[in-house]
């Protein structure tokens, strides 16, 4: 399934790396239920969220310059920075 990582930059501690923001990739797979992270940074009851692994191409990160463009990155990133490419 197609993803687009959301492109917001909220204040306070966020665990999606800001080079893939506003980056489209492909689920590579499911990893479960975990604590948001963002919410037990600060203390507050956190609510389970659903982390996937999230491929990505060289080409969609760094454009032109990627030396590899079919080499891909993995990232696990939770589902609710996520939204349907």
């Amino acid at each position: 399934m197609k993803v687009r990582v959301q492109n917001h930059w909220p204040p306070g501690h966020i665990r999606t790396p800001a080079y893939l923001r506003g980056k489209t990739g492909e689920i590579e797979r499911e990893i479960g239920l975990f604590n948001n992270p963002e919410q037990n940074a600060y203390r507050l009851p956190p609510q389970q969220r659903r982390l996937v692994r999230v491929r990505f191409t060289m080409a969609e990160i760094w454009g032109d310059a990627a030396e590899t463009p079919d080499d891909v990155i993995e990232a696990e990133i939770y589902a609710h920075w996520l939204e349907p490419a």
